[in-house]
């Protein structure tokens, strides 16, 4: 599966795309989205920024390092800009019922950043959560107040302490703060890193689309987070109170408490029929699912994929997800649905000797004029128009037209026309990877590569 900011787990908007589309109203209008994703998700990630109309200038980190080095490469980038630079740093999966008053929360904490205070937002507690981080920080009102100190996950009597004194707020993880303040602390107080990501983004490629930093600079970078490489050091913490509907998604189980249950505690998307089921929750994205006589359990179908467990045992999914890649299965490497930069395609029958995929191709996108070695295609347009070039010829299909691209043949899909074309492909060959691909030109500078 993707990772859950990629999915549409509250609403209509995937959670990448609801904090995108947050930060609209607040009182110092951002006028840039910094993104910091990898390689893997790339295409998707620009699909739903395209798709919500957000431009977004995408960081492609090139190696897991946690969050103080994945937020200096957007700080490095910021503060490259004229002007101080603010940077609202928000995790992308996280579910804020309340945007308005996350916005006043920000407003609020708009003059100690500028002030160059290191601003984080402490979720006033509604239970005693063992789960969370916690910030201690005597609140005056809702203002800006100074951290006293950063506390790790407690035990439950400890918890339950905290949240009786009203002392005590959860870690959201999100900050706002100047970029070059940050930057500056993080020199201080984590030279390591701030020398390898200044090193990596001053090496980096810059795609138009995509920003690169330079991989082996960044992969000697230690691995820490913001809170212990700077907040749990810096005399600049500074904390704002945030009341929001706040909550990190941290399991199928707490997706459900804030996906509106029914009277019988049960949350559904998509195609779902229940009968005689309590506290359960279903997420359908392609097909009808019909469940029967279930208490305090989850069920998440994908295309690629079906989760069935106990709310309680919701977060060993990780074990499968092991028990995958161990075994060497697809599952774990693809999804049936592959996002490119110029729309996606579709897996829909994979058998040896043949596969079929529907090809989507958005308004304007070009496919890369290419060849393969061991494998032949077929298209019929299914919706919408496209410009095909084969070889010396350019013809342009519609509905119910097709094409026959034979093993060698040099062709291009094209669609210059203001609808996405639907394409049905078959490929017929020997050998069918997507590796089988020779590109000749590419206008997203993928030119020789088979990814």
């Amino acid at each position: 599966m993707y990772p859950k900011q990629l999915l549409p787990l509250v609403g209509n908007e995937t959670m990448l795309q609801q904090t995108a589309l947050r930060v609209a109203g607040l009182e110092s209008q951002a006028d840039e989205t910094l993104i910091v994703c990898n390689e893997t998700h790339r295409f998707l990630v620009a699909e739903q920024m395209r798709a919500i109309s957000r431009d977004a200038r995408i960081i492609l980190e090139p190696a897991g390092r946690n969050t103080a080095p994945a937020i200096a490469l957007a700080a490095l980038l910021a503060a490259d800009e004229p002007g101080d630079s603010l940077l609202l740093v928000m995790p992308a999966d996280h579910v804020i019922a309340g945007g308005e008053s996350f916005r006043a929360a920000v407003n609020r904490g708009m003059s100690a950043a500028n002030d160059g205070r290191l601003v984080t937002f402490g979720v006033v507690p509604t239970r005693a959560e063992t789960g969370y981080g916690y910030i201690h920080a005597i609140a005056d009102g809702d203002g800006p107040v100074p951290v006293r100190r950063f506390v790790e996950k407690p035990d439950a009597a400890t918890a339950q302490h905290y949240v009786d004194g009203g002392e005590h707020f959860w870690n959201s993880g999100m900050f706002l703060f100047n970029a070059r303040t940050y930057l500056e602390e993080l020199r201080r107080h984590s030279k390591d890193i701030y020398s390898a990501t200044t090193a990596s983004m001053r090496s980096c490629r810059d795609g138009g689309d995509f920003i690169r930093p330079d991989a082996d600079a960044f992969e000697a970078c230690p691995s820490d987070s913001i809170d212990y490489a700077v907040m749990e050091k810096t005399d600049l913490a500074t904390m704002v109170p945030l009341d929001c509907g706040w909550s990190d998604v941290g399991s199928w189980a707490a997706l459900s408490e804030v996906g509106n249950p029914d009277g019988d505690g049960n949350s559904v998307t998509g195609d779902v029929l229940l009968q005689d089921c309590k506290n359960t929750f279903i997420q359908a994205e392609s097909r009808l699912v019909a469940a029967v006589g279930l208490d305090d359990v989850v069920i998440v179908e994908t295309k690629d994929s079906t989760l069935v467990a106990r709310k309680s045992r919701s977060q060993d999914v990780k074990a499968i997800v092991d028990q995958l890649k161990a075994s060497g299965r697809e599952e774990a490497k693809l999804h049936r649905q592959v996002f490119r930069p110029w729309g996606s395609y579709d897996s829909l029958e994979n058998q040896e000797g043949f596969q079929v995929k529907r090809l989507i191709v958005n308004p304007g996108a070009v496919l890369s004029l290419q060849k393969h070695a061991r494998r032949a295609e077929h298209w019929v347009v299914v919706r919408g128009k496209a410009r095909i070039t084969k070889n010396d010829k350019e013809i342009d299909l519609g509905v119910n037209e097709s094409a026959y691209i034979a093993i060698g043949d040099v062709h291009r899909i094209a669609n210059p026309f203001d609808e996405p074309v639907h394409i049905i492909e078959v490929q017929c060959g020997d050998y069918l990877g997507e590796d089988d691909i020779v590109r000749l030109e590419d206008n997203y500078g993928r030119a020789g590569t088979t990814t």
